[in-house]
């Protein structure tokens, strides 16, 4: 796995600080041995920076980074970007891919996990999403895709914190706290942000063979947000009783901005049956995949010491990752994260227990 380039993908709404925040990025010394994927040269006004165009589609800046124009689909420009590396033409040690604000970063995610060139050579080091200060509130209202990229992110970039007030900021994190509690925030300082914030948000690490378990599951972000949606906030709970565990209540089944968004972690605590708990996942996807909006999971599966790493992304999951081990002082449950909408906790934790004969509540806490 640590051989393959890491991939980084940029994604958020349109006006939204993309541009700016990787014309800032660019310039990093950081970041002089990326490839960089943009849909048009146009849009993204690089010119000041331009040092010598390559070929038609790509040019090199003056900080070691490479810019190539998608022309066509994206498996096409990493294959090509890939060739182009083996025979010497260009240098490149990690990409990143700059989304159209419109974009659902899901397809380019499904590339990354199915196809087996594409697989074999590069990784998903992760999802950065710009979030605009000024206008997100209204924009995640308006515009349900705008709620899906920031729910799905590994890294939030908060943009033009500076033209906005304090009351604001705090509307725009209680509202991300919702959607996603694991993701760090980083404010970019107009339009700046120090690399390493948005970099190496993967399950390996680019100098490392130890994968980051904890950093890219950061499963406890969840039970944090679990216990403040159900202790801090007065909300009166009404218990709908089908026979679940009433710590379903607690947790933000319906998100309370109506992005319908449901973040949330399953804890198992004994090993569990790969077969069983694959059929699990299969009649949730049978059922609802596009609703999966993200899973990741780290199991302990029984008659196997070595960890599983899952990640699924809507109807399409990676192949699972045996890991060399599990990370210091981890307790060796098994966590399951779910990125979910429309699609409440309540009724993923039904069919897990199901197919795993599981009794207990799921949820930590």
């Amino acid at each position: 796995m640590s051989e393959t380039l890491p991939v980084t993908i940029l994604t958020g709404f349109l006006g939204s600080g993309k541009t700016t925040l990787l014309n800032r990025l660019l310039q990093r010394p950081e970041l002089s041995d990326t490839a960089v994927l943009i849909n048009e040269f146009g849009e993204i006004g690089l010119d000041h920076l331009l040092v010598r165009e390559i070929q038609d589609d790509i040019v090199l800046l003056n900080s070691g980074c490479l810019c190539c124009t998608v022309r066509g689909d994206l498996v096409t420009a990493l294959r090509d970007l890939f060739l182009k590396r083996v025979r010497g033409e260009v240098d490149f040690r990690r990409l990143m891919i700059e989304t159209t604000g419109l974009a659902d970063p899901a397809p380019i995610l499904h590339t990354l996990m199915t196809d087996p060139l594409i697989g074999a050579r590069y990784r998903l080091d992760g999802i950065a999403t710009t979030v605009d200060a000024l206008h997100a509130l209204a924009q995640f209202d308006a515009q349900p895709e705008s709620v899906k990229q920031a729910a799905v992110a590994d890294r939030i970039v908060i943009t033009k914190a500076d033209l906005v007030d304090a009351d604001t900021l705090a509307a725009l994190h209680a509202r991300l706290d919702g959607l996603n509690p694991a993701a760090p925030r980083i404010v970019a300082d107009h339009g700046a942000v120090e690399p390493a914030d948005l970099l190496e948000a993967g399950l390996f690490k680019a100098d490392s063979k130890i994968p980051a378990v904890a950093d890219w599951l950061r499963a406890e972000a969840y039970e944090t947000a679990h216990d403040q949606h159900g202790h801090g906030h007065g909300h009166d709970h009404h218990h709908h009783d089908h026979g679940h565990a009433h710590s379903h209540d607690r947790h933000h089944d319906v998100n309370r901005h109506g992005d319908r968004i449901s973040a949330f972690c399953l804890t198992l605590d004994e090993p569990v049956d790969w077969q069983h708990l694959v059929e699990a996942l299969e009649m949730i996807i049978a059922a609802k995949g596009e609703n999966l909006l993200r899973v990741k999971g780290i199991l302990n599966v029984a008659g196997q010491e070595a960890p599983v790493a899952v990640h699924g992304v809507q109807h399409v999951f990676h192949p699972p990752a045996t890991l060399p081990g599990w990370p210091e002082g981890s307790d060796r449950r098994s966590r399951l994260v779910f990125i979910t909408r429309d699609l409440s906790p309540a009724a993923i934790e039904k069919v897990v227990r199901a197919a795993l004969g599981i009794t207990s509540d799921l949820y930590g806490g």
